[in-house]
């Protein structure tokens, strides 16, 4: 058992957690030199092995490190954990020989579960380039161990040409997108839509809201920040809370009854219901609107939503004053040096890293291909051009206030799983919303209680 105060964005954060392993020494990365541009020198004899978090960016990674290898002769190697299994895959990889060099962790919770295996990242680029050196995670000591690499967006995309559609009808409850700022109107224009379907040519408002572990995230995770959002800023929360009060479950209920109510699929058909078919309705223009973020770009273009007809909506829940609320901005994207590997490797991964956020091959990945909005300052002229961020940019020129990312926040993997089980049987009417009231609410505490014991 140990205990650790991480800072997180300025806000003091104390959390106590179990380690089922013990790390293996406590080297240091050692600096790299080389700058802007693709020169970055690597360690003589290191090697770099990238555990990804994120399915959708897989084979971009990959591609950028064939690149990386090709130009310096450094062996990089990607693998990525299948949707919802990062955790389980991580703990398995760090027991091997050949252990990952660089891993990610969501933020201050998973940080506490992994600081033992932390290199200190206090003299590398990624950090020296971090514009906001807040953002970054540290130990009491002082110490960087966590760099935020994608600022990331989420909330409510729809089709544009399909609203504009819906505006042109009969009675519609609006005529422009602009007037769509609060529950009541999004629920009176999506349940219209519903009735519209057919009129339309699509086949629902909402994509299917599946439960596998593809996408059952978007609900147990995305969608419950915004109850804590409210919750956290009426209480003025900082960090981890030992326990909730579930004050805004109403709206989650709300929320999530006119997903379920007003989708493709019938919800008690939502258990075999995967991201890819979530995906599929919005990409093939079977839906209007779909609960996902800017990463969501990736698979969406090419096919029959063109750019200028994606946007984003903020997720609304019947709160007070959320006409002026803008989208779900944050990072559960932090890049860690194992220091459980050589000092070659560290450094070898630390010159890898510095190459990614200043070569212009590099950073055109990062900003365009996978579509990120990066934390450094080396990207001034590496501009994102998908236009989910771009929608982003919409609503912060307008003064919106962007919902933080508090689910970072969330006491355990296994929190959330009771809750998406709870979320799920209430959608298949085989459950009642007070099991999900327990499980966000009671099972908070447990969880909590459980990783401070």
């Amino acid at each position: 058992m140990f205990r650790t105060i991480l800072r997180w964005a300025g806000a003091g954060i104390a959390l106590t957690t179990a380690l089922a392993m013990t790390a293996c020494s406590s080297g240091t990365p050692a600096p790299t030199a080389g700058g802007e541009g693709t020169d970055a020198p690597a360690a003589e004899g290191g090697r770099v092995y990238y555990l990804n978090f994120k399915p959708e960016a897989a084979q971009d990674w990959e591609a950028l490190a064939k690149t990386y290898t090709a130009e310096t002769g450094v062996p990089v190697t990607v693998q990525t954990a299948a949707s919802g299994t990062y955790e389980t895959t991580l703990k398995s990889e760090m027991a091997k020989s050949e252990a990952p060099t660089l891993f990610q962790v969501n933020g201050p919770v998973g940080l506490a579960i992994w600081e033992d295996y932390a290199a200190d990242l206090t003299g590398t680029a990624v950090y020296q380039h971090l514009a906001d050196k807040g953002a970054a995670l540290t130990s009491a000591d002082g110490a960087v161990h966590a760099v935020p690499f994608a600022m990331e967006t989420y909330g409510i995309i729809y089709n544009r040409s399909l609203l504009e559609k819906y505006f042109a009808t009969s009675g519609a409850v609006v005529t422009t997108v602009e007037e769509i700022n609060n529950f009541d109107t999004l629920k009176a224009v999506a349940e219209d839509i519903q009735a519209k379907k057919a009129d339309l040519g699509i086949e629902g408002a909402f994509t299917s809201a599946g439960f596998d572990s593809s996408s059952d995230w978007r609900f147990k995770t995305h969608l419950a920040n915004v109850p804590l959002y409210y919750e956290f800023k009426a209480d003025n929360v900082v960090g981890q809370p030992a326990t909730i009060r579930g004050a805004y479950l109403d709206g989650y209920q709300k929320i999530f009854d006119l997903y379920i109510n007003n989708s493709t699929t019938d919800r008690k058909l939502l258990s075999a219901k995967t991201g890819e078919d979530a995906n599929a309705d919005f990409a093939l223009a079977k839906a209007v609107f779909y609960q996902n973020g800017t990463w969501a770009y990736n698979d969406i273009k090419g096919q029959q939503v063109a750019d200028e007809d994606l946007g984003m909506l903020p997720i609304y829940i019947g709160a007070e004053g959320e006409e002026n609320q803008g989208l779900c901005t944050g990072s559960e994207n932090y890049w860690v040096i194992n220091n459980g590997v050589s000092e070659a490797d560290q450094a070898a991964t630390a010159a890898f890293l510095e190459w990614v956020i200043t070569s212009d091959t590099g950073r055109d990945a990062l900003a365009n291909t996978m579509g990120f909005t990066t934390p450094f300052d080396t990207f001034g002229d590496f501009q994102s051009t998908n236009p989910l961020i771009l929608a982003d940019q919409v609503f912060q020129q307008a003064g919106k206030t962007p919902v933080s990312w508090n689910f970072t926040t969330m006491p355990s993997q296994e929190w959330k799983d009771v809750l998406g089980q709870a979320l799920l049987a209430y959608a298949q009417e085989t459950g009642g919303w007070d099991a999900v009231g327990t499980a966000f609410v009671d099972n908070w505490a447990v969880e909590y209680d459980l990783a401070h014991a």
